[in-house]
C-alpha cells in the first residue's frame, strides 16, 4: 500500500505534468505527497569587484523561499491532496534517493524527458539512474510532446 509518494520537481511543465496522476494515486491510497526540489549547492554570491554580496547560507535561504513560492503555485495540480515541501542541495540522483530513504517513501514518481542518444550516453538520465538504484517502486511518466 502506498502511503508516501516522493515527487522530484525542477520547476518545469514537463515535471509538473505528473502531478495530476500522482494526485489520483495518492487520493485512492490515502497517501501524502512530498514534493522535492534538488538545487546545486550554492556558492557565495560576489559582485563584479569580488566582494561577497550573499553568503552560501543566505543563498540557501533564498532558494528555500523561492521553492516554497513555487510549490504554492503548483499545489492546485494536486487537487487537495496533502503535500509537503522538501528542498535538498547537491547531486539530484543522490539527493532524491536519500530523501526517499529518509522519508520511507513507498513510491518515487518521476517524469522522463527524451534526449538524443549522444546526450543520454554522455550525461545519463536522472530518471534512469533513479530506476536503477531506487530501493522502492518508481513510477515513470514520459510527457506528451507538443505537436
Amino acid at each position: 500500500m502506498v502511503k508516501r509518494i516522493l515527487v522530484p520537481l525542477d520547476e518545469t511543465t514537463d515535471h509538473e505534468s505528473i502531478l495530476p496522476l500522482v494526485a489520483d494515486v495518492a487520493r485512492g491510497a490515502g497517501a501524502t505527497v512530498r514534493l522535492l526540489h534538488v538545487a546545486p549547492v550554492p556558492d557565495n554570491v560576489v559582485d563584479v569587484e569580488g566582494r561577497i554580496v550573499a553568503y552560501s547560507d543566505q543563498e540557501m535561504s533564498r532558494l528555500q523561499s523561492e521553492w516554497l513560492d513555487y510549490l504554492d503555485s503548483v499545489r492546485f495540480l494536486l487537487g487537495g491532496v496533502p503535500a509537503e515541501p522538501a528542498l535538498r542541495f547537491g547531486d539530484p540522483v543522490e539527493q532524491i534517493l536519500a530523501e526517499a530513504a529518509d522519508t520511507d517513501a513507498d513510491l518515487i514518481a518521476v517524469t522522463t524527458v527524451c534526449r538524443s542518444g549522444v546526450k543520454r550516453a554522455l550525461l545519463g538520465s536522472v530518471a534512469e539512474q533513479i530506476v536503477k538504484r531506487a530501493r522502492t517502486s518508481v513510477l515513470l511518466l514520459r510527457p506528451m510532446l507538443a505537436a
